[in-house]
Formats: C-alpha cells, sequence, structure tokens
C-alpha cells in the first residue's frame, strides 16, 4: 500500500509540476512581439542608464533611427554574442545611430544583474552605447521581448527588423547570415532590410511574476 501510495503522489506532483510549467510557459506565449513597422513603445519611459542618468528610448534615438538589443551579464548566448553586440553597437555609435543595450532580467537585479554588476561589465566590454536598467521588465513587456539577446532596429518611420543578430550565435566564423549587420548597412542606405524578422535565441528574460 506505501509503495502504491508513494508511486500515485509522485505523479500527482510530476502532473503538477508540468501544469504549473505550462502556465509559465503560456504566460511568456502571451506576450505579444512589437509587429514590424511599428512605433517605439514607452519611447518616454525613463530608464537608469550605468553613467547614473536616467534617459529615454527618445533620447536615445537619432535623426538615423534607434537600435534596442535586450540583454544582461549572464546569459550564456550574450556571452557567446559579446564580441557582436560590441561591433554592432559601435557601428551605431560610429554611423550616427541611437543603440540602447537594456537589461529586463528584473529577478536577478540583487545578484549578478545588478546595477553595480552591470557598471562593471560595461566598463569591461568597454561598450559606448547606452547600457540601462528596465524596471519591472516594462520596456521588455512593451516590446513583447522575450529573450537575451533579442534585437529591435527602427528608422523614422518603425520597426525594421527584429529577432537574432545572426543565424550562428555558438561560433562567429560560421555566421552565413548576419542579420543584424545586413539591416544597420540597409538602414545607413535609407533601404529596407531584406530579411525583417528572425527567430531570436537566448536565454528567457527573467521576469518578476
Amino acid at each position: 500500500m506505501d509503495m502504491k501510495r508513494n508511486v500515485s503522489l509522485f505523479v500527482i506532483l510530476i502532473v503538477a509540476c508540468a501544469g504549473i510549467l505550462s502556465i509559465s510557459f503560456m504566460n511568456s506565449a502571451l506576450i505579444e512581439e512589437l509587429p514590424i513597422n511599428a512605433a517605439i513603445p514607452q519611447a518616454d519611459y525613463k530608464m537608469k542608464d550605468v553613467s547614473g542618468n536616467n534617459i529615454s528610448l527618445n533620447e536615445i534615438k537619432t535623426a538615423k533611427g534607434l537600435l534596442v538589443i535586450f540583454s544582461c551579464n549572464t546569459c550564456p548566448y550574450v556571452k557567446l554574442s559579446e564580441s557582436r553586440i560590441k561591433d554592432y553597437s559601435d557601428f551605431c555609435v560610429a554611423n550616427g545611430i541611437g543603440c540602447a543595450l537594456i537589461n529586463s532580467n528584473e529577478a536577478q537585479r540583487n545578484e549578478d544583474d545588478s546595477f553595480d554588476e552591470m557598471s562593471k561589465y560595461y566598463t569591461t566590454q568597454k561598450l559606448k552605447c547606452i547600457y540601462a536598467v528596465d524596471e519591472k521588465s516594462q520596456l521588455a513587456n512593451a516590446f513583447g521581448a522575450s529573450r537575451t539577446p533579442q534585437c529591435f532596429l527602427f528608422n523614422t518611420k518603425g520597426l525594421i527588423y527584429k529577432g537574432a543578430i545572426d543565424d550562428n550565435v555558438k561560433d562567429p566564423a560560421g555566421v552565413k547570415s548576419p542579420y543584424l549587420k545586413e539591416a544597420l548597412t540597409a538602414l545607413v542606405k535609407n533601404e529596407t532590410p531584406k530579411t525583417q524578422e528572425t527567430k531570436s535565441i537566448g536565454c528567457t528574460i527573467k521576469r518578476v511574476e
């Protein structure tokens, strides 16, 4: 009897856990991602940059456009993409395109994604763009962002590219389709990117439920 009872309890726990996971997945799936051609959402929402200043996307964007990358200090996929994030954010700065890395990992704010750790990371990576805290994941929710790294590129009219940096997050040398690079090149030429939407692969943004 004890063995049967234990087996039954084990099955109940598995079902319960599966239900919790399903609910968590559904909550993530319910976040609607920003569509192509959409305007910058929450453009006046002020965020604390690692410089200590409060700044909005409206203040970061330029007459050419704006690149927003949802990122963090800790995600293994971000770690694999660090050199590319550095290169493309520097490209933006050099070409007069606004650029912001946004840390929306609210659930890790007392850990490795704290403001102090963000400041250290920014210095270590020798970044030149904005790196800001998204309190309570408000901006991520407005964008429908779910992963790190995840890119959103705007021209003066609206969103022209969203998704992955390229087609090979694990190996920069193996990249065949540099999506973000091509989109940025198109933006500089005042053209529409050939590829406007891809699937970003990375860690889930750590929201507080």
